[in-house]
């Protein structure tokens, strides 16, 4: 996806009603379990659940999934899957599997090397195991749940059971995976001949979550909408503030906000014009509300190249190059693609089952509770293009809010400011990727931390784009910034990036990383975050002077002390 801000794929929380009904589902067994006084029973077998995740839903998942477990009769532990050896995996019986997919087909940042190591030709055999894999993913991708995928197939090649079929969810997969679990969770009571009781391990807790989410935004009032980069740039930043009232949201630094972005009432009014609806005014609520009317689906897509097999578009897809397709996509809408099918193209009525439900988009928080009480901020990139064409929530804050904007938390348990306030912190965030460490370093500074911060920074010109250029120089003069190192590509003849910086700075960088230091890298996905890796590894085999196969290692053990994080888009 283009980059729009700190913008991370949407996939949403559990609804507060589900939350309740499982919640209770499970305290109800646990004290049938426990009836007359009983004393828990010991576990009949223990259900290792492993989870990759990026945005935290995974992770949950698999708590509710321990908790169930536990109250069958189970042990259940949740580990990450890169804490996972293959020995200790070859060594497990039962495994449930809980993945997302990160970008096109990859597998998120804590199941990578657990990846690594299954598809090794090393990886031990696994016959004694009998597992399970739920996916979640969006179907925008075509690689839907990929990460899934490959590793149930990798389970079964190495010779593993598969005890129930792998399920892949969307976007809005409470339900399935709240099936996918139950009947799960009942075939392991069939085989391991679990009690149905709670366990003696720990009480059947389920995790909670705030009452705000997906299905129950909080309607927030936007109450700062504030242009960062200067008028001169060729990019749009802004800075936002939302108002949480008597909410009670509660966040940590690190986290995400969600957004639930409006369509621009224009391009609604367009579209139904084109399909001859202009007067119906349910129709333009559904479709302002309800529908993703900017980026085409995939549905839509296959369904006009059967309709119209000479447009323009039916050609495109007929050469089979899936970067083709992408570049013609790029810039055109649903609208776009009608006038390009001609009188072929569907009406309203046909229209509508094809388009992907309206998602909210989700943005790293820039702010810290500690420093910013009350409030919620946002660092954004306004997306547009050409005269009518633009990103859908980041327009729609930039021009378009005349009311509260829906929005909920989604925590990010494995991004945050390390728990040791003697821990030098190393962060790397060009353009809007500066959004959660402007939260980590107010966050540091009203902690009264100790520990060193170093802030990689960049952007095209430094005259127009050093966005919060106050702020971090008075952090710099405070002395929380201890180091500030820019990268303004285009003020000279040869473009300077944050990576050329790392590479400058080599042997102090290598230093901190020796003195324990986290390294957090936040921005595009596509092509900073692998450049900043690669700049990584050459800094760390430079200075260690132990070849390709050492620097590797030495940032897999940085991964697993979770003292390598990223939080990319």
């Amino acid at each position: 996806m283009p980059p729009t801000g700190s913008l991370i794929p949407a996939d949403a929380p559990f609804s507060a009603q589900q939350e309740a009904w499982l919640a209770g589902f499970i305290a109800g067994i646990a004290a049938a379990g426990r009836r007359d006084g009983a004393a828990p029973d010991a576990p009949a077998a223990t259900i290792d659940v492993l989870f990759g995740t990026q945005t935290g839903n995974a992770e949950f998942l698999a708590g509710e999934l321990v908790a169930g477990a536990r109250a069958r009769g189970l042990g259940s532990t949740a580990t990450a899957l890169d804490d996972v050896t293959p020995e200790r995996l070859a060594a497990m019986s039962h495994v449930i599997v809980v993945t997302s997919t990160y970008g096109e087909g990859e597998m998120p940042d804590n199941a990578g090397l657990f990846w690594e190591a299954l598809q090794a030709e090393t990886a031990p055999r696994l016959e004694g195991l009998r597992y399970a894999v739920l996916g979640l993913g969006d179907q925008g991708y075509d690689d839907f749940c990929q990460a899934a995928k490959v590793i149930d197939t990798r389970l079964e090649q190495l010779g593993a059971t598969r005890l129930h079929e792998r399920v892949d969810c969307d976007v809005d997969f409470e339900e399935p995976a709240a099936q996918w679990t139950a009947e799960v969770l009942e075939r392991l009571v069939a085989e391991t001949g679990a009690s149905g009781g709670a366990t003696e391990a720990a009480p059947a807790a389920v995790p909670q979550r705030s009452q705000w989410n997906k299905r129950n935004p909080y309607r927030s009032r936007l109450a700062v909408n504030r242009l960062l980069s200067s008028p001169r740039s060729a990019k749009e930043i802004r800075h936002y503030e939302f108002d949480l009232g008597d909410s009670g949201i509660t966040y940590d630094a690190g986290d995400a906000l969600a957004v639930v972005p409006v369509n621009d009432p224009a391009l609604v009014g367009e579209l139904l014009r084109h399909l001859g609806a202009g007067g119906d005014e349910e129709a333009a609520e559904l479709l302002r509300t309800e529908r993703e009317i900017r980026t085409p689906s995939k549905e839509l897509i296959a369904d006009l190249v059967e309709r119209a097999p000479a447009s323009e578009l039916a050609s495109v897809v007929a050469h089979g190059d899936r970067s083709d397709l992408d570049s013609w996509l790029w810039g055109r809408d649903v609208l776009d693609l009608l006038r390009d099918a001609g009188s072929a193209a569907p009406g309203l009525a046909e229209l509508l089952p094809l388009l992907r439900p309206l998602q909210a988009r989700q943005y790293s928080i820039s702010s810290s509770p500690l420093a910013h009480a009350g409030r919620v901020h946002l660092t954004v990139a306004s997306v547009r293009y050409g005269d009518r064409y633009g990103g859908v929530a980041s327009t729609y804050l930039a021009d378009r809010v005349d009311s509260p904007v829906s929005v909920f938390v989604q925590p990010n348990a494995s991004f945050g400011v390390p728990a040791d306030d003697d821990a030098p912190m190393i962060m790397i965030g060009p353009g809007t990727g500066i959004a959660p460490f402007r939260g980590f370093l107010h966050e540091r500074a009203a902690r009264g931390a100790t520990g060193r911060n170093w802030l990689f920074f960049g952007d095209q010109h430094r005259e127009t784009d050093f966005v919060y250029e106050d702020e971090l120089v008075s952090l710099r003069d405070r002395g929380v910034l201890t180091e500030l190192d820019l990268a303004f590509s285009r003020d000279q003849a040869e473009k300077i990036y944050v990576q050329t910086r790392m590479r400058e700075r080599s042997r102090e960088l290598y230093a901190w990383l020796e003195d324990g230091a986290h390294l957090y890298v936040c921005g595009d996905a596509s092509r900073m975050a692998k450049d900043v890796e690669a700049a990584l590894l050459s800094v760390i085999a430079e200075q260690r002077g132990r070849g390709d196969d050492d620097a590797a290692e030495y940032l897999a053990g940085l991964r697993r002390a979770k003292r390598y994080v990223r939080d990319v888009y």
